[in-house]
C-alpha cells in the first residue's frame, strides 16, 4: 500500500508539473528570447522546463512524510493506518507541494529576468542617446 501511495504522488507531481511546463513554456520563451540570443534562449528554455519537473516533483513527493505510514511514529509504537481519508490528503499535499515549489521558482525567474530586462533596457537607452548625439 505504502509504495502505492507513493508511485500515485510520484504521479500527481509528474502530471502537476507537465501542466505548469506547458502553461508556462510560452511566457518562458518570450522573456529569454527577449534577454538572450536566440540560440541559447532555447537552451535555457529546456532547462527551466527541467527545472520546473525536478523543483515539483521533488516539492510534492515527500518520502520522509510518507514514512510514518511504514515506521512507527509514536511512542507506543502503532503505524498509522492508511486507508482512504489519508489518500485524499496525501494526495493534496502532492498537488499543494509541487504547486508551491513550481510556483517560487517562476517567481525568482520572473525577477530575475525583470531585473535583467530593465538592466538591458537602461543600456539601449543609454546607447540611442549617445548614438543621437
Amino acid at each position: 500500500m505504502f509504495i502505492s501511495l507513493l508511485a500515485a504522488t510520484f504521479g500527481v507531481a509528474l502530471l502537476v508539473s507537465g501542466v505548469l511546463a506547458m502553461v508556462f513554456r510560452k511566457p518562458m520563451d518570450k522573456i529569454l528570447a527577449r534577454i538572450l540570443a536566440d540560440d541559447i534562449s532555447k537552451s535555457w528554455l529546456q532547462y527551466l522546463v527541467f527545472a520546473i519537473f525536478v523543483v515539483g516533483i521533488s516539492g510534492g513527493v515527500r518520502p520522509w512524510d510518507l514514512q510514518r505510514y511504514i515506521s512507527p511514529d509514536t511512542p507506543d509504537g502503532v503505524v498509522l493506518e492508511l486507508n482512504a481519508e489519508r489518500w485524499v490528503l496525501e494526495i493534496y499535499r502532492t498537488v499543494i507541494g509541487t504547486l508551491e515549489g513550481v510556483a517560487w521558482m517562476l517567481l525568482v525567474f520572473f525577477i530575475v529576468s525583470l531585473i535583467v530586462f530593465a538592466v538591458i533596457r537602461i543600456f539601449e537607452l543609454k546607447r540611442g542617446a549617445q548614438g543621437s548625439n
